[in-house]
């Protein structure tokens, strides 16, 4: 059976001026209806390149992980003409022919990668407008290129060239985020896999939608991974929850949004905080991002870092699998 992507059906509701109802949220859900307007919420905003002393870098970074779950690091490091680069080969595969994409459309067998539109369980049967590709970047060992586009043909050269550079961006703020906690510079790092750590990206591709589309990425709870980046393009998209109301965040270009996830909560045994986020749509844009997620390998097991366990500080959360957390996740079963 033909499977439907959300951009084909937004190219058939423009011309017919309505949507399908499963993308429609109730009327107290829709982000029109639940986000403060007229206010853009200013998330901590930290810059780590140039003479910046470190020691300052601990303490901000620290303090917006505890505080906010969320911040943008600016002079990171990564050229404008890289995230240029970046972009420009996603928006090409996105405007292929619809038969060019499903090459590498992603299969059961196939799990998360490739090219897809349904992600997680639905909720009330509503649907999240959005198409999405998924794969992994880096280590080596995890990547299959199956499911990285050959056309455009200068994708893989882009995306190897960012991910290069975003690796060395993430090794910083692992170890500044361990020496927030109290621990050695390496300790976090190694507590989610060290070197096996996988980064996964995945390119959101949002066509127009009124703003009764149910929002394309909707947490009831904490996001599912510790994302170290998150690029997007010129579109207003993403939102925080944050004193009981939604904000819509500051966009800064070509910064990294950096989000603390479960994992990374998790680890700290709630010294960081996991942000609470969606991400909206635009009724005559397309929006799209790119966010890179860090993974513990399947079979690593995730719980709180020893050190940070005591007698007042008992354990929060329990001690699993990588995979069988991400399973609970994705279908909505308690952790």
């Amino acid at each position: 059976m033909e499977v439907q992507r959300v951009q084909s059906i937004a190219s058939l509701s423009k011309h017919a001026n309505t949507i399908p109802s499963e993308f429609i949220r109730s009327e107290n859900e829709q982000p029109a209806a639940t986000t403060v307007h007229g206010a853009v919420l200013a998330v901590p905003v930290i810059n780590i390149g140039g003479d910046s002393d470190e020691r300052e870098i601990i303490e901000l970074i620290s303090e917006a992980s505890r505080d906010w779950g969320i911040f943008q690091v600016v002079n990171h490091g990564i050229p404008d003409e890289i995230i240029s680069k970046l972009q420009k080969v996603g928006r090409d595969f996105f405007e292929l022919p619809k038969e060019e994409k499903e090459i590498i459309a992603k299969t059961h067998e196939s799990g998360i990668e490739g090219y897809g539109t349904n992600l997680q369980k639905e909720i009330e049967g509503k649907k999240g407008w959005v198409d999405h590709l998924f794969h992994k970047i880096w280590p080596i060992s995890a990547i299959n290129y199956k499911f990285w586009p050959k056309n455009p043909h200068s994708y893989r050269e882009a995306t190897e060239e960012y991910g290069q550079r975003l690796r060395e961006v993430s090794n910083k703020l692992l170890k500044w985020l361990s020496l927030g906690l109290g621990l050695e510079e390496q300790e976090l790092k190694m507590a989610m896999g060290g070197d096996d750590i996988v980064f996964l990206m995945k390119i959101n591709y949002y066509p127009p939608c009124p703003p009764t589309c149910t929002p394309s990425e909707w947490w009831p709870t904490p996001t599912c991974r510790p994302s170290p980046s998150r690029r997007a393009n010129e579109v207003q998209g993403l939102q925080v929850f944050r004193d009981e109301h939604w904000y819509d965040v500051e966009y800064i270009p070509n910064a990294l949004i950096i989000h603390i996830g479960d994992q990374i909560e998790i680890l700290s045994n709630g010294k960081y905080k996991a942000v609470f986020h969606r991400t909206t749509v635009n009724k005559d844009s397309t929006r799209m991002s790119w966010p890179v997620f860090l993974e513990p390998p399947p079979e690593f097991e995730i719980g709180p870092i020893p050190k940070l366990v005591n007698e007042q500080s008992p354990p929060k959360y329990k001690t699993k699998k990588y995979k069988d957390y991400v399973y609970c996740k994705l279908n909505k079963l308690p952790q």
